[in-house]
């Protein structure tokens, strides 16, 4: 597990508000020397806190704006394998090894709900899958963030060192 303290939480604060930003400007702006700033930000790529750098494309500009949450429950002892073959799916974004009701949980973004059913049609006949169920999401209530996490581990690793509470 990375050790994340005040001064990581501040430069990842500055990453995610302001992206596009230079490492010596972000030096400048947290009042770090720029080689400071470059050995916190290798450090907390190698230790996997920081895992890409590269825009976030929006799936419904890109002509798929139906966003469905499909659960496959897989033929014991094949998990891998559906696993392998969903990465071949394309409308696939994501998909995790679940607990609970189903093996997997993928995200599955479509044109529209011919092209969804089409998908889960092509899922339904992948060697080891049993079954899916299908949920359609309707609107995004909270848009993926992680801000509100580094801001609490800052305030704890800050209140930890016995530093004076500041923003994060």
């Amino acid at each position: 597990m990375a050790v994340v303290d005040a001064l990581d939480a501040r430069i990842l604060r500055m990453l995610l508000e302001q992206p596009r930003t230079s490492v010596r400007e972000y030096a400048r702006q947290l009042g770090v020397a720029r080689g400071t700033l470059q050995a916190r930000l290798d450090r907390l790529e190698r230790e996997g806190v920081i895992t890409g750098s590269g825009p976030y494309l929006s799936p419904a500009a890109l002509g798929h704006p139906v966003l469905a949450f499909v659960h496959i429950e897989v033929t014991q002892g094949h998990l891998d394998e559906v696993g392998d073959a969903l990465a071949a799916v394309p409308e696939i974004i994501e998909a995790f090894s679940i607990t609970g009701a189903g093996d997997l949980l993928t995200r599955v973004v479509a044109r529209d709900n011919a092209h969804l059913e089409d998908v889960v049609q092509r899922l339904i006949r992948l060697p080891g899958v049993v079954r899916t169920r299908t949920e359609i999401a309707l609107r995004r209530r909270v848009a993926y963030r992680v801000l509100p996490l580094v801001e609490a581990v800052g305030r704890a690793a800050a209140a930890e060192a016995g530093q004076p509470r500041r923003r994060v």
